[in-house]
């Protein structure tokens, strides 16, 4: 028996100045991106503190709460280099394991970070924009090409393994990558899905190409 799929929409999908709808499966959650990177002397930036007030107060001790500031600062600079970058979106996804769970490992949580941005393209057709997102890519990288109900979309592939940095562990990230050019062919969406769960390529493969085929240029409910 097969049921039909359920869906939460959030508050966005009715945003007047919203340029990209899109589903994201169950697993993951939003990162308020806006709430966390409140303009200063802003009534978000009051409301901010007033939030993170509680937690502070319930701090152990002065180093147990001024490690936590420090903590909560750094990532603010990650979430705001993202912005900078064009990121207008980004979730944790959290699933259980359960492809093997009699595997070493099997049944533990795997972690992933999907993220939605937008560049600037010269104008010219959309088929010709999805090819040359992954044009110039490492041989090694694996590309596909679709058409989806949004349009053209080219996915590409790539594992990453950081260099040798101090206090950083040389852990290969994989990361899936969507790129969906906009009808009015001066911009480009691109999902991207990371995770160091490398052995689990292809369960999220479908989980981006799930996304991917959701998206919509304007907005469903209308």
């Amino acid at each position: 028996m097969t049921t039909a799929p359920h869906f939460t929409v959030a508050d966005s999908a009715e945003d007047p100045e919203a340029e990209i709808w899109f589903a994201e499966p169950a697993g993951f959650t939003a990162v308020p991106l806006d709430a966390l990177l409140p303009e200063l002397s802003s009534a978000a930036a009051e409301q901010l503190r007033s939030t993170f007030a509680p937690f502070l107060e319930a701090a152990p001790d002065e180093s147990a709460r001024q490690q936590f500031i420090a903590l909560f600062g750094q990532g603010q600079r990650l979430l705001g280099a993202l912005r900078e970058t064009g990121t207008v979106h980004c979730s944790i996804g959290l699933h259980r394991d359960d492809v093997d769970e009699g595997a070493e490992g099997g049944g533990g949580p795997l972690l992933s970070f999907f993220t939605v941005s937008w560049r600037d393209i010269t104008v010219s057709p959309r088929a010709v924009t999805a090819a040359r997102a992954v044009s110039g890519l490492d041989a090694r990288t694996r590309v596909e090409y679709a058409e989806l109900p949004c349009g053209p979309v080219t996915f590409s592939e790539t594992v990453h393994t950081p260099g040798a940095v101090e206090g950083l562990p040389r852990t290969p990230l994989l990361q899936l990558r969507a790129h969906l050019p906009h009808p009015d062919c001066r911009r480009l969406a691109v999902l991207t899905l990371s995770t160091t769960a490398v052995g689990r390529r292809d369960e999220y493969r479908a989980i981006l190409g799930q996304i991917a085929a959701l998206v919509g240029f304007e907005s469903p409910l209308r």
